[in-house]
């Protein structure tokens, strides 16, 4: 994959605002497709640590929430934003609600998820799924939902990745 092609794709945060992945340029990004009503959804809660426990080193966590797998993401980005804020004190960047695979898949997603990682080949099979990028745009690391944020293995990935 490119690092000049994933830097040039499009997003739209979840306030309405227009960035592209190439804001994160020089970052380590940690890629989760995130969802309200889920049975991992308490990973928000790591997540948030781990985006301020390394946000002064470069390194951001991006929400992307997606409402693909058994409509556990159902409300507007209005309630999405509110809901992480209000229950997880969420501080790190959403983007709005994303199809994260199928037919109108976000080019963002249609890039990572070229990252073959023996279990996790192609496509997302869960909410919370995550993908690390390293700070010259290259998914360098690829996560299970069920894999915590803040377990030694994705840990060690993110020091790994900051620590060049």
């Amino acid at each position: 994959m490119s690092a000049q092609k994933l830097h040039d794709i499009p997003l739209t945060m979840i306030d309405g605002t227009e960035r592209t992945f190439g804001d994160f340029q020089g970052k380590t990004v940690l890629v989760v497709n995130v969802a309200s009503q889920c049975g991992f959804t308490p990973q928000y809660a790591a997540l948030e640590e781990l985006y301020r426990r390394y946000a002064d080193r470069g390194f951001v966590v991006l929400g992307v929430p997606s409402n693909q797998f058994m409509g556990q993401e159902p409300g507007t980005d209005e309630d999405i934003q509110a809901f992480c804020s209000s229950t997880f004190d969420v501080t790190f960047p959403l983007t709005r609600k994303t199809d994260v695979r199928g037919r109108d898949q976000h080019p963002l997603y249609a890039e990572l998820t070229k990252f073959r990682n023996g279990v996790l080949p192609g496509l997302v099979k869960w909410n919370f799924e995550k993908f690390l990028v390293n700070d010259a745009g290259t998914v360098v690391a690829r996560f299970a939902p069920t894999v915590e944020p803040d377990s030694d293995e994705v840990v060690s990935a993110i020091e790994k990745t900051l620590n060049g």
